[in-house]
């Protein structure tokens, strides 16, 4: 398994709705969720906070959060991408304030 080499942040605004991803290297699963609520205190008026995380040598512990959008819609399709290439040790956030233009299944999973 492969793990990131640095704490990345990205924002992307697609149909009006903001999108600030940070993606933090972490060795255990307090340190993700230590991390994800910091990150939730830094944008409390957000419309969502999507989360995913992989721990552990063989990526043993895994969760996803789509926090309010459409089921497997949001951190489940995060996590597929950190998994098929074999990433571990890992927390990522992405933040979304609304702007308003519904995006549809498709298109959230395409944004997230």
């Amino acid at each position: 398994m492969n793990t990131i080499s640095k704490d990345v942040i990205f924002t992307q605004e697609i149909n009006k709705s903001t999108f600030i991803s940070y993606l933090k290297k972490v060795d255990n699963v307090d340190s993700a969720k230590k991390y994800i609520q910091e990150i939730k205190n830094l944008h409390p008026n957000a419309t969502h906070h999507v989360t995913s995380y992989i721990i552990g040598k063989t990526g043993e512990n895994g969760h996803c959060s789509d926090d309010g959008e459409p089921s497997g819609t949001a951190g489940a399709p995060i996590l597929d991408v950190f998994k098929k290439n074999d990433i571990t040790n890992f927390v990522i956030i992405v933040v979304r304030y609304f702007g308003g233009i519904k995006l549809g299944a498709g298109g959230l999973i395409r944004a997230y």
